[in-house]
């Protein structure tokens, strides 16, 4: 039974006396004890080392008591285990050596069996478990298949991804049958996590945003909504579509528990937009949490009262960026435990 379980009533709509409040990217690059760690073990060996995973994962919760963990890992673990090569270059980011650009390159992949080749993100979420001794939820996660379809097309990070979408454009049955096998991987992929541990996942969709509404509905939203289909049952979905207002309407008749929402919608937008029903998460401008604390802290107290405190989880608008000074950071998280309307 969870200590604190405040995130997952406000998942289930319920009233709270605060809303709960958590970081994207949390576990990671803004603190000094994950920096000490970076400084001896590579990317992609801090994913794959399920006792690094999990301390990782319990810095922030350590320091900061936010009220859900969210694991180490990436999203591109995912791409790895369907046989497409993935490293991480220091200063550069993802490098896919061998993008996929034709029906061969699609051929060739697989929907892997999750226990021989993501066997270790299993052991990081027992792990984890163990170290969170039931304080709080643990959040699992998993790219969108359209973002993960924009690296493996690439090969690379991109401010636009033309090659990815060029690749939907020009072959439009080989990216169906390539999204389609990213679906299934993550199906697969989420459902084990459920099973290892995770109270709730989370689908980021963080380049729909490059997609046209009508592109939106046909390459991205249609696998996600499966994901969630699938999920739904076993655990509390979460997803977040940067730069995807426009779908919000339709993601609200999904059974998703909640959608995260980026700082360039307003709380009133996103509150009409999704009918009003629905949890959402956000919204906070993560370059904002560079101004003083006591602003930092005003404006949270604000996005509260423009949100409401039901049917809200408190959030960046995107992943944390690593920059921000670690009082400022307490300023944010402070400002939620200390809401009372």
């Amino acid at each position: 039974m969870l200590k604190n379980d405040l995130f997952l009533r406000a998942l289930n709509g319920e009233t709270v006396k605060r809303p709960p409040v958590w970081l994207m990217r949390q576990a990671g690059r803004y603190l000094p004890e994950f920096m000490a760690i970076r400084e001896k073990y590579d990317f992609f060996t801090r994913c794959q080392t399920p006792e690094l995973a999990s301390e990782i994962t319990v810095q922030p919760i350590r320091r900061y008591g936010m009220d859900a963990a969210i694991l180490f890992s990436d999203i591109l673990v995912i791409p790895q285990a369907m046989n497409i090569e993935v490293e991480m270059k220091p200063n550069f980011g993802p490098w896919l050596p061998n993008p996929i650009r034709s029906q061969q390159d699609v051929d060739n992949t697989i929907v892997p069996n999750i226990h021989e080749t993501l066997g270790y993100v299993m052991d990081a979420i027992k792990m984890t478990k163990e170290k969170l001794n039931d304080e709080i939820p643990l959040i699992g996660f998993a790219g969108s298949p359209w973002t993960i379809l924009c690296y493996a097309v690439q090969g690379q990070g991109s401010k636009n991804f033309d090659k990815a979408k060029g690749f939907c454009f020009t072959k439009p049955k080989a990216a169906h049958e390539m999204l389609q096998k990213i679906t299934d991987t993550t199906i697969l992929y989420l459902k084990e996590k459920v099973k290892a541990g995770c109270d709730v996942v989370q689908i980021f969709d963080s380049w729909g945003g490059m997609l046209s509404p009508t592109d939106y509905q046909e390459f991205s939203w249609k696998y996600i909504d499966q994901i969630v289909e699938a999920l739904a049952d076993d655990a509390k979905v979460i997803v977040f579509a940067k730069g995807c207002w426009y779908a919000l309407n339709e993601m609200s008749k999904s059974r998703a528990s909640a959608l995260g929402v980026d700082w360039t919608c307003s709380a009133r937008n996103a509150r009409y937009l999704s009918g009003g029903n629905i949890t959402l998460q956000g919204n906070f401008d993560p370059s904002r949490l560079l101004s003083p604390p006591e602003d930092i802290k005003r404006m949270v107290t604000q996005m509260i009262r423009e949100f409401g405190k039901d049917r809200y989880v408190v959030n960046l608008g995107h992943g944390i960026l690593p920059n921000i000074p670690l009082e400022n950071v307490s300023a944010f998280i402070d400002a939620v435990k200390e809401h009372n309307d």
